[in-house]
């Protein structure tokens, strides 16, 4: 599957998690590679792709494949391989052919909310694209509703436009910062220290943006791996500085899921009246 440069808006994710942003939904979408720092090129990086409750514990459902894409160090398209899809996880690859820093990920658009007609309510879903099929057994799922099935004589109409990134970024022989530069568009991570030279004990520095401009006040949330082993998440939460800049003391090293979210009335769709952002990455930090 080759990946255009830019998602279309018809690119959504299938899999969503309904219209709540990551953080505020118990099943969260996590994308883990094998690996993030690889001695020179030729490589290839396995990645799952799952929702679950405990963090890189596949327990719920798999992403879709379809909603994947994967940039190369210069910014072009890179291909998905070896695809696989089963019960709880999706699983595939990527060749990194180049030197540089790659990045994979998958970005949400739509609008979801409520409406009534003649006192009954009904939901518009917003995620596009087909949803996965039923399980086995299960009754089929109604059609999904879209603004543009909101009748004009509809009443109590609730829109809110629900946007959100989910990134990991692997390095192949040395790092680079080609694919680090924002869109101006949404909720967006601008690393100030490379994702890929993550040490436990040093700090790293992260600026968020909302529409290319610093995000103060933005509360991001830092969660390790390894839940199921644990009594707690042992999550931080952290707020940005006016700059829009968040620094992170690594307690040790591990998988990390750094999740944000954000939320105001600037919405660009038509008849929404509030706009949802979130932005999640799988981070790994090293052993000094």
């Amino acid at each position: 599957m080759h990946a255009p440069a830019r998602l279309p808006a018809r690119w959504l994710i299938a899999a969503a998690l309904f219209a709540l942003p990551a953080a505020a939904s118990a099943h969260r979408q996590w994308l883990l590679p094998n690996a993030t720092v690889f001695s020179g090129n030729g490589n290839w990086v396995t990645v799952d792709a799952a929702a679950s409750d405990d963090l890189f514990f596949a327990d719920h459902q798999p992403i879709r494949l379809e909603a994947i894409r994967a940039w190369a160090p210069d910014g072009s398209a890179a291909t998905i391989e070896n695809g696989s899809t089963g019960r709880y996880r999706s699983t595939f690859d990527v060749r990194l052919d180049r030197s540089g820093t790659w990045k994979i990920g998958m970005q949400m658009n739509g609008v979801v909310g409520s409406f009534k007609v003649k006192g009954e309510e009904r939901r518009v879903g917003g995620r596009g694209g087909p949803p996965p099929p039923p399980a086995p057994g299960a009754a089929p799922r109604p059609p999904m509703l879209t603004v543009a099935d909101i009748p004009a004589d509809a009443t109590d109409v609730h829109l809110a436009e629900i946007s959100s990134r989910n990134e990991i970024f692997v390095t192949a022989d040395a790092p680079t910062t080609t694919l680090f530069q924002p869109t101006g568009k949404g909720l967006e991570l601008q690393p100030l220290t490379h994702p890929d030279e993550l040490v436990a004990g040093e700090p790293a520095r992260f600026r968020f943006l909302v529409d290319g401009q610093p995000a103060a006040a933005l509360k991001v949330t830092i969660t390790p791996g390894g839940k199921r082993y644990r009594n707690s998440e042992n999550a931080a939460e952290l707020r940005t500085s006016a700059d829009g800049v968040v620094s992170i003391d690594w307690p040790a090293a591990g998988m990390y899921w750094m999740n944000a979210t954000y939320t105001d009335d600037k919405p660009s769709a038509p008849r929404a009246t509030e706009r949802r952002m979130s932005y999640s990455a799988t981070l790994e930090v090293l052993a000094p």
